[in-house]
Order: structure tokens, then sequence, then C-alpha cells
């Protein structure tokens, strides 16, 4: 049976002198939430997301909003966390999203800037913190697996009875995309499959942590189905931002020699247009979540 695996920077030994890593601690597991989150809205170029450059798409918002977003929200992935090690059934950890939820709309007064994050980054904390009360590997899609499995049905069942009252939910009821709950419920497809993979074979190839990061959202962006984008742009502006995203990656992606160039000039046609991909940004931080939790 494989050991959960955790990164610390330091090299720790057994009696016999091997190397080991140790568990994740729920303190750990909520300080890789928040790092993961600082470093998608550092992120740039992002078309029409906030970013600390500009605001992007989003006049309600800026980054100094979503410092103190993230501040009220230090505390809930390691509590969730740890909700996730008591194998917690859904019920609990919706619970602890309410609160969380409460938390970020007194900081940014009453502005929504990490509802997704609250939900995504949320199961997946609770995954890992499960996982590794067992003693368990995090490599590959463990999480999403966990996540799926022990959560997924509660999860269609919470969808089933919500209201559509968030952007992405009125665009996933209008035009029958999944949205965050058909993603979380099967396991986080499009972290596992998309995302994750083109962050590390970037970081692996020497890319910067921002080359990477870009490079996952805009693979992500080529392939989401983002509730976001339709609620902004309709099924034209969905196609339109993964066309986008597509010709970008088809150029060489970050590895192309005027890359920030050719972002930055669909950041500011994504902003022309009013169009914000924040299903892809939410799904761009899981993946650096999980990166974290596998290094």
């Amino acid at each position: 049976m494989n050991k959960l695996r955790c990164a610390h920077n330091v090299d720790h030994y057994n009696v016999a002198g091997a190397l080991f890593q140790p568990l994740c601690s729920p303190q750990t597991i909520g300080l890789y939430a928040v790092q993961s989150l600082h470093q998608e809205l550092a992120t740039y170029p992002k078309p029409g997301l906030v970013s600390p450059v500009d605001n992007g798409s989003h006049r309600d918002m800026d980054a100094t909003l979503f410092f103190r977003s993230l501040f009220a929200l230090r505390g809930y992935f390691r509590h969730i966390s740890m909700a996730g090690r008591r194998e917690a059934p859904f019920r609990e950890l919706q619970k602890l999203g309410l609160a969380a939820e409460k938390k970020m709309m007194t900081a940014t007064r009453g502005v929504n800037t990490h509802r997704g994050a609250i939900f995504n980054l949320g199961l997946l904390a609770a995954a890992a913190g499960s996982l590794q009360g067992s003693g368990l590997s995090l490599q590959e899609n463990a999480l999403g697996n966990k996540v799926k499995t022990t959560w997924g049905e509660a999860i269609r069942r919470h969808g089933k009875g919500l209201p559509a009252v968030s952007h992405g939910s009125l665009a996933a009821s209008r035009y029958g995309a999944g949205g965050a709950i058909q993603e979380a419920s099967s396991g986080f497809p499009h972290v596992f499959g998309v995302g994750l993979p083109v962050l590390q074979t970037c970081l692996a190839r020497g890319d910067s942590p921002n080359q990477a990061a870009v490079q996952c959202l805009f693979s992500l962006m080529a392939v989401l189905p983002d509730t976001n984008l339709l609620f902004r742009g309709g099924v034209k502006g969905l196609k339109f931002a993964q066309s986008s995203a597509r010709t970008f990656l088809s150029e060489g992606g970050v590895q192309h020699p005027g890359w920030q160039s050719s972002a930055v000039d669909i950041h500011r046609e994504f902003v022309s247009l009013n169009l914000s991909p924040g299903g892809s940004a939410d799904l761009l931080a899981a993946a650096l979540f999980v990166h974290r939790l596998q290094s």
C-alpha cells in the first residue's frame, strides 16, 4: 500500500536511513490551498480575469478584494481537511463551505470572489485529509477518485436541489452544461486529465511557474464548457473563447517567443466582449493545489 507523500522542502529519514516524505497535516493542506489561490490570482496574462495588473472584465472586483477574500478563507481549508479525515458526510462539508462563503461575502461586501474555489478546493482538501488519514497516496488521480466515490452521489443530489442563482448555475440550467457540480461529482476530469498534466509537463521542461500556469489555463479554456463564459457570452462567447485558446496553443503556447503579447491581445479581446473564463480559472487553482500536494 502506497503511503501518501507531501513535500516540505526538507529531507526526512527513517531509522534505517531511507528517505521518505511525511504525511500532510491539515495545516499544510490548508496552506497549499491558499497558496494555490494566490498563484492563480497572480498569473498573467489571463484573458478577462482579475490579476494584480488589471481587473479584466470585472467592474466589481480587483486584486485587493481577492486578497481580502483569501484572508477570510485561510482557516476553511484546514477545517474541511480535518472533516475529510473523519470521513464526514457531504452535508457536513457543505455546512463548512456555506460558513466559509458567508465569511467571504462579509470580507468582500457581497462580491463573489471565491465561491468556486470554496467548492472545488474544499472538496479536494477534504479528499486529501481522508487519504492522508488512511496513509494512502495522493498521486495520479487519487484525490479525484476519492471525491467521486465518497461524495459524488451526494454532490449530484445536492446539485439537483439547488436553485439557479449563481452565474454558473444559471448558465448550466439555460444551456444544459454540467458546470461545477458535474466536474466535482465526476472526480474533476478536466483537472486530472487536462490541467494537471499540462502543468507538470511545463514545469518539467523548465518553464517558469507563471508560464506553466498560463499554459494550463489556456489548455482548460480550450476544452471546458465554461459556464461563466456561457453566462456572459452565450454559446457564441464560449466558442470564441475556446477558439482563441486553441489558436494560442496551436501557435506554440508559452513556448512561442511572442507568447506574452499574444496572450495580452486575447485578454484585451475578452475584456472588450465582457468575457471571463471563471470556471477555467477555478480549475487552474485546483490543478495548482493538486500539484503542490503531489510534489
